[in-house]
This record gives C-alpha cells, structure tokens and sequence, in this order.
C-alpha cells in the first residue's frame, strides 16, 4: 500500500465522480428494490494514480444495514460506471469499488463516550 498522498488530480477526479453519483442516486432510478427506496449519500471517492479503479465510500442517510446495499451496488455496479464514465470525461471508464463509510459510526461511539459520566467528570473544571 502506497503512502504517497494522492495528487490533484485524483483529488479533482475523484470529486467528479463523487458529484456524478450523488447525482445518480439523488434521482433514484434503480429496479433494484434495495436501491430504489434508499438513500445513499457518496462522502468520498479515492482515485488509484492511474484513475481506472475508484473506491466509492458510501452511507445510508438514517442508518441501516450496510451489507443489503453494498450487495445492491455491487449488482448495479456495471450501470453506475457506465453512468459515470458518460458523467465524467475519462479516457477510461473507472472501475468502481462500494464500501461502506463507517466515518459517521465512528464519530457517533466517540460522541458517547465524551458524554459519559465517567469521562465528564474528568474533563471538567478542576477544583483545586
């Protein structure tokens, strides 16, 4: 794995993208029952440095089960990518890679424990 930190224009591309899909799923026509009656939000897309394969990292507004839609976009997939690659002007149309965004969970589980007790008392002002 790389550590080299992605360049502008997998950053730019990568937003293309991301704005392509938004706008996919924000109009919402899917057959797929799990993708019709969803709403996905896109947070962020990572382009490889050679922009044929991207991992998309979405989430489900509300919560729910991940594995029932990353199953569903990965059924779509090949309509998504031909969506994008007509959306954004790529030489290649990227491959596309559905992952669930755990970002928002992550940041919830934190919430709650700044909140708790225990750890409220230890951030307080201290009495001296």
């Amino acid at each position: 794995m790389s550590t080299k930190a992605p360049s502008q224009r997998q950053l730019r591309v990568g937003e293309e993208v991301r704005h392509a899909l938004a706008a996919l799923f924000e109009r919402g026509d899917f057959r797929d029952p799990d993708l019709a009656s969803a709403r996905i939000t896109v947070t962020e897309v990572r382009a490889s440095p050679d922009l044929r394969h991207m991992t998309v990292f979405v989430t489900r507004l509300g919560g729910g089960d991940a594995s029932v839609l990353l199953s569903a976009l990965k059924r779509a997939t090949p309509f998504l990518r031909s969506r994008v690659a007509s959306a954004v002007r790529l030489k290649f149309a990227p491959d596309l890679v559905f992952r669930a965004d755990t970002a928002i969970d992550q940041a919830a589980r934190i919430e709650a424990l700044l909140q708790s007790p225990g750890v409220a008392r230890d951030l307080g002002p201290r009495e001296e």
